[in-house]
């Protein structure tokens, strides 16, 4: 699913985008991609360089491992095994929503990123917005703006890029999202409850991944709303070991 839902595939084209405007190219930076899933966003950062890929939980950790060409190490975002200063590129792809101490998942992320390096991460926009999609995937929280400005902001980070996105979609979303806390319960989905219902429809499929991936060259603008918050961040300044 991850390679092949329209969300996935356009948001990847939102994360790239959003790097490549703020990260060197030519494919030589040394990347930390934290909660690495099933290693689709690892796939993705291998156009700029090495990935090293860490993913807390074991299942998943051994599923991905066991992929061809995928070394996953387990460990945590808040007690991450790496000296200070190791990588050009630390990203955290939806991670912290998952984290209770988010402050201290951040600044371990801040840490292992070197002098002049780049910090990116996405996180879920808006309480308002939380839905059983939240319960199931266990989020702790969903941020606006300047929660996640506030929560990364600090001496020696300079912000880059920050923007909601998800941006189109955004209504017919949150109307869903709303609608089905007062349908009854006895109407409501009975799957697992999460938001990436597969679409029957290839041309359906086609239209929401088209309407997604428009926003792409928007966020360097910076979109007012959205389902979700991209935020880059470099390092100015170096981190004691």
């Amino acid at each position: 699913m991850e390679r092949s839902h329209w969300w996935f595939r356009a948001r990847s084209e939102i994360l790239m985008n959003g790097l490549k405007i703020t990260v060197p190219s030519g494919g030589h930076l040394k990347i930390l991609n934290v909660g690495v899933a099933t290693g689709g966003s690892t796939e993705l950062l291998r156009e700029l360089g090495h990935v090293t890929s860490v993913e807390y939980d074991r299942d998943c950790c051994a599923f991905t491992s066991a992929q061809p060409g995928f070394e996953v190490l387990q460990a945590s975002i808040t007690q991450l095994p790496f000296s200070a200063g190791q990588f050009d590129l630390v990203c955290a792809f939806d991670v912290i929503e998952h984290v209770e101490e988010d402050g201290k998942a951040v600044s371990e992320l801040s840490r292992v990123c070197r002098k002049g390096g780049v910090v990116c991460v996405t996180v879920p926009a808006f309480m308002f917005l939380w839905s059983r999609h939240d319960d199931v995937n266990h989020h702790f929280r969903r941020y606006t703006s300047a929660q996640l400005h506030q929560l990364i902001a600090r001496p020696g980070m300079e912000r880059l890029l920050h923007s909601y996105f998800n941006f189109w979609l955004f209504i017919p979303i949150a109307s869903f999202r709303l609608l089905s806390r007062i349908l009854p319960q006895k109407k409501s989905r009975k799957d697992a409850g999460s938001d990436f219902f597969v679409l029957q429809s290839p041309l359906l499929d086609r239209i929401f991944y088209w309407i997604f991936r428009t926003e792409a060259p928007l966020i360097r603008m910076g979109l007012p709303v959205g389902v979700s918050i991209i935020s880059t961040w470099r390092k100015t300044m170096g981190t004691e070991k």
